[in-house]
């Protein structure tokens, strides 16, 4: 699955549902908000060129890696400290190729897809500084 949602997610549920006879290993990665100073985060994204960036990266992926499956979910909307923002899950059948491909997604993410960081601090708000969020090209 590929989706962006303002809706929470149950990391469990997606990991439970990789655990396939195929399977020999599954990795998950969950992205939360951290309390480093801010009071919350919100996320905005160009919804569809995102899916379609996300789509692009599992399936590169895939074929990079020799997985079995990727599920992505990113978060958009207002979230609070503590709060779900990613969700990563590769199934495969060796751990190694897993974890090297939750990494690869992960780095992806980060670089390609348009979803922008503003953190909400006591002394204001402010862009978490990326290659892809506003007015840094």
């Amino acid at each position: 699955m590929i989706a962006i949602t303002e809706d929470d997610f149950d990391p469990g549920a997606y990991i439970d549902a990789a655990r396939t006879p195929d399977n020999g290993g599954i990795v998950a990665f969950t992205g939360i908000v951290r309390d480093d100073g801010i009071i919350s985060m919100e996320l905005e994204s160009y919804k569809d060129v995102a899916l379609q960036e996300l789509t692009l990266i599992r399936d590169e992926a895939m074929a990079r890696y020799g997985i079995n499956s990727l599920d992505i979910i990113h978060r958009t909307g207002k979230l609070a400290v503590g709060e779900h923002i990613v969700l990563i899950v590769v199934g495969s059948s060796h751990r190694k190729a897993a974890f090297q491909a939750c990494e690869y997604v992960i780095d992806r993410i980060k670089e390609s897809v348009p979803i922008w960081k503003k953190e909400r601090t006591k002394e204001g708000t402010r862009w978490v500084p990326g290659e892809h969020n506003p007015g840094s090209g």
